[in-house]
């Protein structure tokens, strides 16, 4: 007999940091000498060559059982309207644009923030949101079908990444460049913030001591009442993450905490990543080429994470895209 699945929806985090308006808010919050001081303001996390519209049409054709698309954005508009239309015209009112405005309702003095993870702390505040929702950056790509039960099985999410210990290494070598920077040079840089770092501070916030479960750069599915009763319960918990506008070392990620939320309910549906990772900065010729052979020919990968394109040369960038294209049966430019 066939499982009956619960609605399953996703949310991309989408920003365009070329937008001259939205470059121009940045800047009012930062000038050049914070913007030295602030590892988080990096120009690098805000760039995008339209991956929005390889990540949402693969959504679209590998995973047809997902009943919204959510891209939330900053008073932006990412134009996927037109490859929608174009080959999925029945799904045009699936896709809907969500405004920070909307899951920053009642904490509007945080706003703007061109922070991902004030951003993804606020996502369970979507309206209409289903309970089962996965959590895509618009550097994630679908490569091959999938099934609901890839990312929820019995109403629980699956979990991917592994057991770590906490980064003590990393943590100590930190400590002791801030402690050298502001002692022999007078150097009042932020540290710089840190996935692994960022995700330690959220299982340590739920008590976890000699290890920690870390998640990589790969579609995350999140219980959405689960990250409601948290934050509700919490409101001084997330008020506190939330008012940075840019990324800071301090900060707990979003889906580490909700994976620490599910270990201490029981959740024990633990998978690998199934996931490749790309990023075609300063690598040889045939790098693209080896990393689509791997994710291809290797049936347990079910996605494709693509870091950094905006660095990459324009040849590889427009051979990545081109294999998209081909993926995909598409002719986006």
């Amino acid at each position: 007999m066939k499982e009956k699945t619960s609605p399953i929806d996703v949310v991309i985090a989408w920003v365009d940091g070329s937008d001259p308006q939205l470059y121009n808010k940045r800047m009012q919050y930062l000038n050049p000498e914070m913007q030295e001081k602030l590892p988080g303001a990096d120009q690098t996390r805000f760039h995008s060559l339209n991956e929005v519209s390889y990540c949402l049409l693969s959504i679209l054709k590998f995973a047809p059982f997902v009943r919204k698309i959510f891209i939330v954005t900053d008073n932006q508009n990412p134009g996927v309207d037109q490859v929608v239309k174009e080959y999925f015209p029945d799904r045009i009112s699936d896709v809907q644009i969500v405004d920070h405005k909307e899951i920053f309702e009642d904490y509007e003095t945080h706003l703007p923030t061109f922070n991902s993870i004030c951003i993804s702390n606020m996502l369970w505040r979507i309206k209409g949101l289903a309970k089962q929702f996965v959590y895509f950056n618009d550097d994630i790509f679908l490569i091959r079908p999938v099934t609901p039960s890839t990312w929820f099985k019995k109403g629980s999410p699956v979990l991917r990444g592994k057991w770590v210990f906490p980064p003590y290494e990393r943590l100590i070598w930190d400590r002791i460049k801030e402690m050298i920077g502001k002692t022999f040079f007078s150097n009042t840089k932020e540290r710089q913030p840190s996935f692994q770092v960022n995700q330690w501070n959220a299982a340590r916030l739920l008590g976890f001591k000699m290890r920690y479960f870390r998640s990589g750069h790969t579609p995350l599915a999140l219980n959405r009442e689960r990250l409601e009763e948290y934050f509700t319960t919490h409101p001084h918990i997330l008020s506190e993450n939330i008012k940075h506008r840019f990324r800071v070392y301090s900060q707990f990620n979003t889906v580490a905490l909700a994976n620490h939320l599910e270990l201490l309910a029981g959740n024990r549906t633990i998978s690998k990543p199934q996931a490749v990772y790309m990023q075609p900065y300063k690598k040889d010729t045939n790098y693209v080429a080896r990393k689509f052979k791997q994710a291809l020919e290797e049936e347990q990968n079910y996605f494709l994470c693509v870091q950094s394109l905006e660095l990459a040369t324009k040849k590889h960038q427009d051979e990545v895209f081109n294999r998209m294209n081909q993926l995909l049966e598409t002719q986006i430019t």
